[in-house]
């Protein structure tokens, strides 16, 4: 883990929507239009929908607070891959860490239609409108849906462990719980391998369970995902 980043285990993560003048989208308007098309022109399968992204996180005691405004996916895609020029800004997500029977957790080699293509990560990624509910983010909403969209695994709100488990990364604020699975992992993937054989445009391109702190040294793992498998597998 790097001297940036951080976890903390927090109770709760509340949050609402604004409206937020977002400096860096003004002003390289221009540059941010030119990303894209080289973007697309890489990857025709990218879409540009509507994400939303923290104008303001705050630490209150035991919860997270989040200011969420609305955005596109170009003007993420341009913010991140320039180097997250304006820190004020960050990307708030949640992920779930779903861990097998024989203690392996579920990590998914993303597809070709995704910015990060042969990355390893949780499922999951950047709320979006989908995740409002009565103007605010629903966070263990989106964590459920991100994890059905990609898997096909259903899961109940109250198979989540109740606490957040929130790793700093920079500009990537990453919100994780951990859900225990009745499934050995070779069971989990043969579920999610026919998901994804059975999907048009699967997000994802196969299932790896990882389980060991050897296997964290592949360099498609981020870093934000290694240093919670880490902390996660000491423990």
């Amino acid at each position: 883990m790097t001297a940036q980043m951080r976890i903390e285990t927090l109770a709760a993560v509340r949050s609402r929507l604004v409206d937020f003048d977002w400096e860096f989208s003004r002003d390289q308007a221009g540059a941010v239009s030119a990303h894209w098309r080289r973007r697309r022109a890489a990857n025709p399968l990218l879409y540009d929908g509507d994400v939303l992204l923290a104008s303001r996180i705050e630490r209150a005691g035991d919860e997270l607070r989040v200011d969420w405004f609305k955005t596109t996916f170009s003007r993420f895609l341009a913010w991140r891959e320039f180097g997250f020029p304006d820190l004020a800004v960050r990307n708030v997500f949640a992920m779930p860490a779903l861990r097998s029977a024989d203690g392996a957790f579920l990590l998914g080699e993303m597809g070709p239609g995704h910015s990060q293509v042969g990355e390893l990560y949780f499922p999951g990624g950047t709320p979006d409108l989908e995740d409002l509910r009565d103007g605010e983010v629903d966070l263990g909403g989106s964590l459920l849906r991100e994890l059905l969209e990609e898997t096909g695994i259903a899961v109940a709100p109250d198979a989540l462990e109740p606490q957040w488990r929130v790793v700093f990364d920079r500009a990537f604020v990453a919100c994780m719980k951990i859900i225990d699975w009745p499934l050995k992992a070779s069971e989990i993937v043969d579920a999610v391998e026919r998901h994804i054989d059975g999907e048009e445009r699967p997000e994802l391109s196969r299932a790896i369970m990882v389980r060991t702190p050897d296997e964290l040294a592949d360099p498609r793992i981020p870093g934000f995902v290694r240093a919670f498998l880490a902390h996660a597998l000491a423990s």
